[in-house]
C-alpha cells in the first residue's frame, strides 16, 4: 500500500497518557515527523506529579519534584510542535471500514489515526487510612527504589506482607537505621528466600497481625498508628517514613477486550513495545515489565514511538 491508496484519516499516532512514557513518544514523534495527538485526562494523570524529589534521573543532579519534571517534558514536546488535549479517552476501537486504522473517541469526538501508543500508567493501591493522602511525597511512597536514599539512618515503616513488600523492606535496610514491616496475618506471603533474608535481617522488626489505621504528623510523617485485627487495641510507631505496598492498578481498562494482558492487567509487549494488536504499541508503567521508574518508561516512549514509525512507513509504503 502507498500513501495515495490510504483512506482519509486525521494522524499517524494518537498517544495515550501524559507521563513520562506518553510525553517521551511525543518529543520523538513530533521531531520526526509524525503528525501526532497525545491526550492526557484525569485517569491517566502520572504518579510522578505527586513525587515530591527526584534524585536519580540522568542528567539532574540537584534532583527535581515530579510535577517540574513533567512540565521541562512537556514544554519540550511544545517545542516540537506536539498536539495536546486535555481529556480522557472512552473508547478505542478498529475502524468498521478500515481494520488498520483505529478510532479513538476523545470527549464524544472520534479521530482516525494509523497506530496507537498506550502510555496510560499504573496507580499505585491505596489503603485509605487518614493521613495517607495529605502526605503523600512526605513520608508516605509507594516505593523505596525511589526514595529509600531519602531515609538514610531513620526509622521506616513498610505496610504489607507479600514479595514486593519483602523485597523493598531488605532494600531499605541499605539506608534506614530501623525497618518495622507491618502485616495483617501472622506470616508473610512473601517467596520462602525473601522470608529467609528478612528474619536473619537485624535492622527489620515484625508487627503481626496488625493494620495501618493512620498516618501521623504535622509537615511530615512522624510516626503511624496500627490496630490489631482482633482487639482493636491501638498502638503508635515513631517513624519518619511509611512505605505501603498493596499493589499497583494499571490503566488499561479501555484496551481490555483488544490487546492480550497478562494477570495483572499489564499490556503484553514485545521487547519493541508491540502488543498482540497490530498498531498499538505500549510504553511505562502499563506495560508488563519488570522495573518502573522514569527512566525506564523514557525508554519505552521512544521505543514504542520508533516501532509505531516503522510500521506508519510501511503502510505509507515508505519503508527506507
Amino acid at each position: 500500500m502507498n500513501k495515495a491508496n490510504l483512506p482519509e484519516y486525521d494522524y499517524d499516532t494518537i498517544i495515550i497518557g501524559g507521563g513520562p512514557a506518553g510525553y517521551t513518544a511525543g518529543i520523538y514523534a513530533s521531531r520526526s515527523g509524525l503528525k501526532t495527538l497525545l491526550v492526557e485526562g484525569s485517569a491517566t494523570v502520572s504518579q510522578i506529579t505527586i513525587t515530591d524529589t527526584i534524585e536519580n534521573y540522568p542528567g539532574i543532579p540537584d534532583g527535581i519534584n515530579g510535577f517540574d519534571l513533567m512540565q521541562l517534558f512537556k514544554k519540550q514536546a511544545l517545542n516540537f510542535g506536539l498536539e495536546i488535549q486535555a481529556n480522557d479517552v472512552s473508547s478505542i476501537k478498529k475502524n468498521t471500514s478500515t481494520p488498520f486504522i483505529w478510532d479513538i473517541v476523545v470527549q464524544n469526538k472520534s479521530y482516525s489515526a494509523l497506530s496507537v501508543i498506550a502510555a496510560t500508567g499504573a496507580q499505585w493501591n491505596k489503603l485509605g487510612v487518614p493521613g495517607e493522602e495529605e502526605f503523600a511525597g512526605k513520608g508516605v511512597s509507594y516505593c523505596a527504589t525511589c526514595d529509600g536514599p531519602f531515609y538514610r539512618n531513620k526509622d521506616v515503616v513498610v505496610v504489607g506482607g507479600g514479595d514486593t513488600a519483602i523485597q523493598e523492606a531488605l532494600f531499605l535496610t541499605h539506608f534506614a537505621r530501623k525497618v518495622t514491616v507491618i502485616h495483617r496475618r501472622d506470616r508473610l506471603r512473601a517467596a520462602a528466600i525473601l522470608q529467609k533474608r528478612a528474619f536473619a535481617e537485624k535492622k527489620i522488626e515484625f508487627v503481626w497481625k496488625s493494620k495501618l489505621a493512620e498516618v501521623t504528623g504535622r509537615e511530615f510523617v512522624t510516626g503511624v498508628k496500627v490496630a490489631d485485627v482482633e482487639s482493636g487495641q491501638i498502638n503508635e510507631i515513631e517513624a519518619e517514613g511509611v512505605f505501603i505496598f498493596a499493589g499497583r492498578i494499571p490503566h488499561t481498562d479501555i484496551f481490555r477486550n483488544i490487546l492480550k494482558l497478562d494477570a495483572g492487567g499489564y499490556i503484553i509487549t514485545d521487547e519493541n513495545m508491540r502488543t498482540s494488536a497490530a498498531g498499538i504499541f505500549a510504553a511505562g508503567d502499563c506495560r508488563a515489565k519488570q522495573f518502573r521508574q522514569v527512566v525506564t518508561a523514557t525508554g519505552d516512549g521512544a521505543n514504542a514511538i520508533y516501532s509505531a514509525e516503522l510500521y506508519v512507513d510501511e503502510l505509507k509504503g515508505q519503508t527506507y
